[in-house]
């Protein structure tokens, strides 16, 4: 998928929903809950439970899903992810070489950067785009609004922080997308598999984006 590709469905969809599936079959329960309600950018971390087959499934079960992996640390991880069918890449942290290799096939690799300095350097290296990550710990909304004035040019994700209620503010502030995990799939639910509650919280962000 091209980077115009993916960010013209970044601006469509406007949030990715970050799956952490400590079972497989929870993985996908956890993907059918948000995709019913219409979430279709779905990020399976690369620490999940058998995480390369999940992304696989998902590819044939949600077909008109974009489904993507995160969490990867290594070129060797990268590698694995886009072999499963990933489409496109998060990592926490900025890896020259784990750029370019998804810039050399044709993937779009999101890196996480905190500071000016790791937010320019990725996007310099090739990124797509850049997760600001973990936004909460340099003030959230306020901190993406900073930015804007230097670094306009370049799409910011912002992760860790976001939640359903200020999801459309880090949007008002310039970011191109937000990035929600624990705030969309909460751990109690999660473990007692309240699916229905799960596509709730998927919902409401969506009409709060919407």
């Amino acid at each position: 998928m091209s980077n115009q590709v993916w960010l013209s469905q970044l601006q469509k969809h406007r949030a990715v929903a970050v799956i952490r599936a400590p079972k497989i079959e929870w993985g996908q329960q956890m993907a059918m809950a948000v995709a019913s309600q219409g979430m279709q950018l779905i990020e399976i971390t690369w620490n999940s439970d058998r995480a390369a087959e999940l992304i696989s499934q998902l590819r044939l079960k949600l077909p008109n899903c974009t489904i993507g992996t995160g969490t990867l640390f290594n070129v060797k991880q990268l590698q694995a992810a886009i072999t499963s069918g990933a489409q496109f890449l998060f990592t926490p942290h900025v890896d020259a070489a784990m750029i370019q290799l998804a810039v050399a096939q044709d993937i779009p690799i999101i890196p996480g950067a905190l500071t000016p300095t790791e937010i320019v350097n990725a996007w310099n290296i090739g990124a797509s785009c850049v997760k600001v990550f973990p936004v909460e710990a340099l003030g959230g909304v306020q901190y993406i609004k900073n930015l804007q004035g230097p670094l306009s040019q370049i799409p910011l994700i912002p992760t860790g922080g976001v939640t359903p209620e200020n999801a459309k503010q880090f949007l008002q502030a310039g970011a191109i997308a937000v990035g929600l995990s624990s705030q969309l799939f909460p751990k109690e639910l999660v473990e007692t598999r309240n699916w229905q509650a799960i596509a709730q919280n998927a919902k409401f962000l969506i009409q709060k984006l919407h």
